[in-house]
């Protein structure tokens, strides 16, 4: 019994790790040259994920996928929650704190990633 639990909390570890270091690793093409440019994943980026999803792309249907929104649009989301014009606590209680450097930066990342319906 002792393996087997150690095995699913290694499994569960790796598992983790997978999901959360993928989109970090993710690189885009620009389009021009048939090269990729690798983009960072900002910090703040986990509060988002534990609803949104791995890669900004959630499995719950009352949440929407944020991979592939336009940045103007997930910019003016996120400044409308955080400055009280649309009302969510949960959302409120999240983006509480973000700086608008956080919040430019989330959106153009979320942005950049390929959406779950291409």
């Amino acid at each position: 019994m002792k393996n087997s639990n150690r095995r699913l909390l290694i499994w569960l570890f790796l598992t983790s790790m997978a999901i959360f270091a993928a989109p970090q690793a993710l690189a885009m093409s620009d389009g021009t040259d048939g090269k990729s440019k690798e983009f960072a994943q900002p910090e703040t980026a986990s509060r988002c994920m534990s609803c949104h999803g791995p890669g900004g792309i959630s499995q719950n249907p009352e949440w929407p996928n944020l991979a592939g929104q336009k940045a103007p649009y997930l910019r003016s989301q996120l400044q409308a929650f955080r400055d009280g014009s649309r009302k969510n606590g949960m959302m409120q209680n999240v983006v509480n704190g973000l700086t608008d450097t956080d919040i430019s930066q989330l959106s153009h990342y979320f942005s950049q990633l390929p959406s779950a319906n291409p």
